[in-house]
């Protein structure tokens, strides 16, 4: 049996999937990973092709019956949220009314967060753009405001970019609980769920462990990222929630998903 696996080249997923990957991890079969953008694994999920994948937790409500959530693995913290960015020499507003945003998915737990903390001051125009294109285009003028995740938290100022709003700030003031950012699934009828967690958990702990070991797969797949901005990245993203969600992750989720269904079906 061969299992195979999609999750993002982004250095926290490459950092905990690494021992699994490179079948360092006892009793774990092998491993064919495929490497996509949190938007393509989000659709992916629906075809059911992958025994363990990486999506947004703002997926959960429409997922098909064969897969389950994986209490570990996935991206759950504090200070970790998107951000909305601007460029730095537009006038300082209170909102987006009208405004035409760049947001790297519309399944994401950051389009989300996002439609919560906008409420009925939603953007005039949405547009889906891959996530290395978004700065890119806010610089250029191409659109209003970004909406980011990940490393660009670390980077976003290179671009002449300024932050409008830290939503991970925002529902941390508006519900006290950690951000749930992105999940692990594994297919039922593939996967032994329990087993597939405990494989994930040992590949943790072994990249905590020795974290050269994986140094130079995680470099090889960070898209253009210098190794200061990767170490405070996996700092940041791999934490105890990626070992185990707990009782408090757990809440985050449900308190999430519960202000979700509150939503209509996301839409541009």
């Amino acid at each position: 049996m061969t299992l195979s696996l999609a999750i993002s080249p982004c250095p926290n997923d490459t950092f905990v999937f690494h021992a699994l990957v490179h079948g360092q991890v006892p009793g774990a079969p092998p491993v064919a990973v495929t490497y996509a953008d949190v938007d393509v694994t989000n659709t992916a999920v629906q075809d059911g092709h992958f025994d363990l994948i990486k999506v947004s937790y703002a997926v959960l409500p429409w997922l098909p019956d064969d897969y389950a959530l994986l209490p570990c693995g996935g991206a759950l913290g504090r200070g970790c949220g998107p951000l909305v960015l601007v460029r730095g020499d537009q006038p300082n507003r209170d909102d987006l009314a009208g405004a035409h945003v760049a947001i790297p998915g519309e399944l994401t737990t950051a389009y989300l967060l996002f439609r919560l903390w906008a409420g009925e001051r939603s953007p005039a125009r949405i547009s889906v753009l891959p996530f290395h294109e978004i700065m890119p285009a806010v610089a250029s003028g191409q659109v209003d405001a970004g909406l980011v995740i990940h490393e660009a938290r670390f980077t976003y100022p290179e671009h002449g970019l300024r932050a409008l709003v830290d939503l991970g700030e925002w529902w941390e003031a508006e519900t006290g609980a950690p951000i749930p950012l992105g999940a692990i699934l594994a297919r039922r009828d593939r996967v032994d769920i329990d087993q597939a967690a405990e494989w994930i958990r040992a590949s943790v702990r072994a990249a905590w462990a020795d974290p050269a070991a994986s140094r130079d797969y995680v470099l090889a797949h960070a898209q253009e990222l210098s190794p200061g901005v990767v170490e405070q990245h996996i700092a940041l993203y791999v934490n105890e929630f990626t070992e185990d969600l707990g009782e408090e992750g757990r809440a985050a989720v449900e308190a999430l998903l519960a202000r979700a269904a509150a939503l209509p079906a996301p839409t541009r």
